[in-house]
């Protein structure tokens, strides 16, 4: 069988970085083989290459058995590539039939836009993919996960042979990653060849046929993915062993009460929600999409104002009215969305850092101390394990787990007493994952109170001290953390419509 495409020698160099090292990939119809590695290993640059973005500096392409070399991604779509990228494209001012269909809308006489047929194609897109969307309704008012998959669909629409899937379910739940697998599934059948690229390694298990490995810009091996243990395709991704064994659970019974939330609401989103976290905790919150859980995270750092409840931080009852009333309290949230609530993507990584304790280096007379911000920074770097060619690359620069990492490293510069992590892995490789698990602990066991939310149920298991599960806006749970408690246990909870009356699993 002639592959749809073969890559061979392939050479990608940047100021300063030689990205990519002799690369070899290849990718069959009715496949989907995965693409592996820690954040910087390459992976994007290649796809990247493959669909047009960026030129080759060596190597050969060919596609359907035809060298090929596409300068951009139209003619990379002529040659039947297709790609979805992680960070999501679309236009929030139009609607979703207009994002799907840009530049191919149907026309009527004298160019005049068809509306009704611009909405029937995308209807029947959507229905393709057992997606419940209004064509009509604007991109802006959806969740991230609706966006993702109307980017999918988008993808989609061009029919392609060959589909690069860039982390296609970073914000997706479990029934909308299902309904995604099924799609995939018939594409398969149609022999469209898959180029998937994710983190999660359930997923690689459930849908991949063959994995390509990749590390520091080289290929290291293509493995199948039935016969192939994880414990082997993370070895080869970190080149070491990675343990992800929950810790044993301290016993808090005796410390401090560093924060209490008692009766919030807002809106329909939060229905009287109640709990309390010690000092040196962690503190998991799972939930399905939709259950609440960012939206007490807000409430909680006044990014939205609460309707009501009291919240009390080291035994004081605080008002919160907005974000710098929660810093003041001693309060940082590392948001879901880094990109547009946690980062400045267009200055350094050495101001973002600085950019919550701007008072600390800044003088009477109003001057930063350049050289204060650069030491602080580059500590930074040294302890949390950046990669950055200095401290002064501009965020945007940076792959998504280290721009996770600046902002981790700006609360921590804070120095706030309780550090709230909004899905603090998402889009980050199983190495990268590991080093912020291990400094949540460490942080934990300095005394800092954590709470974290997390939609990969893995990851509240193996973090969390207890777990808080919610289900439609209200608390239904409280378990212990640790080995002791199941998935199936907390998806119970996630389940249950009526809310707890108290908080168990102390």
């Amino acid at each position: 069988m002639t592959p749809l495409v073969e890559m061979t020698g392939i050479e990608k160099r940047f100021p300063g970085v030689h990205a990519l090292r002799n690369v070899q990939f290849d990718l069959y119809p009715g496949e989907v083989h995965a693409l592996m590695g820690e954040n910087g290993a390459g992976k994007s640059t290649l796809m990247k290459i493959l669909s047009g973005i960026y030129p080759r500096d060596g190597g050969q392409i060919r596609v359907a058995g035809k060298p090929a070399a596409p300068s951009s991604p139209r003619e990379a779509q002529d040659l039947g590539i297709g790609i979805i990228h992680q960070e999501l494209s679309l236009m929030n001012d139009l609607t979703a039939a207009q994002n799907v269909l840009i530049g191919r809308e149907p026309r009527r006489s004298f160019g005049r836009l068809d509306e009704a047929a611009l909405n029937r194609q995308t209807a029947e897109i959507f229905a393709a993919m057992n997606l419940k969307i209004d064509p009509k309704s604007h991109v802006g008012g959806q969740t991230i996960a609706r966006q993702q998959l109307i980017e999918i669909a988008k993808a989609l629409s061009y029919r392609p042979r060959v589909l690069i899937m860039d982390e296609p379910t970073a914000a997706l739940n479990d029934a909308e990653i299902a309904e995604l697998f099924e799609v995939i599934a018939q594409l398969k059948a149609d022999g469209v060849g898959i180029v998937y690229i994710s983190h999660r390694m359930d997923e690689i298990k459930r849908i991949a046929d063959r994995v390509t490995v990749m590390r520091d810009g080289a290929w290291i091996d293509t493995v199948p993915a039935a016969e192939t243990p994880l414990s082997q395709i993370i070895a080869l991704m970190v080149g070491r062993e990675v343990s992800e064994q929950p810790p044993a659970v301290p016993d808090l019974s005796g410390a401090e009460v560093a924060l209490k939330v008692e009766g919030l609401r807002r809106g329909h989103e939060i229905k009287d929600v109640s709990f309390e976290v010690r000092r040196g905790e962690i503190l998991g919150f799972a939930g399905l999409m939709g259950a609440g859980r960012t939206e007490v995270a807000r409430a909680i750092f006044g990014a939205d104002l609460k309707d009501a409840g009291t919240i009390t931080v080291h035994g004081r009852e605080v008002r919160i009215r907005a974000p710098h009333d929660a810093v003041a309290a001693g309060i940082g949230y590392l948001s879901e969305d880094r990109k547009h609530f946690g980062l400045a993507l267009d200055m350094s990584v050495r101001a973002n850092i600085a950019m919550a304790s701007l008072q600390r280096f800044t003088s009477r007379m109003g001057v930063l101390d350049e050289a204060g911000m650069e030491a602080t920074a580059k500590d930074y770097i040294q302890r949390l394990g950046i990669r950055t060619p200095s401290d002064q690359q501009p965020a945007r620069l940076l792959s998504g787990g280290n721009q996770q990492k600046v902002v981790i490293a700006k609360w921590l510069e804070r120095d706030c007493d309780i550090l709230i992590f909004d899905e603090p892995t998402r889009g980050i490789d199983v190495g990268a994952k590991s080093e912020i698990y291990r400094l949540l602990e460490q942080l934990a066991a300095e005394g800092k109170t954590i709470i974290v939310i997390s939609s990969e149920l893995p990851e509240v298991l193996r973090l969390s001290h207890r777990i808080a599960v919610m289900c439609e806006g209200r608390l239904t749970g409280i378990l212990p953390g640790g080995a002791g408690t199941s998935q199936e246990q907390i998806m119970e909870l996630a389940t249950r419509r009526e809310a707890v009356m108290a908080p168990t699993g102390d």
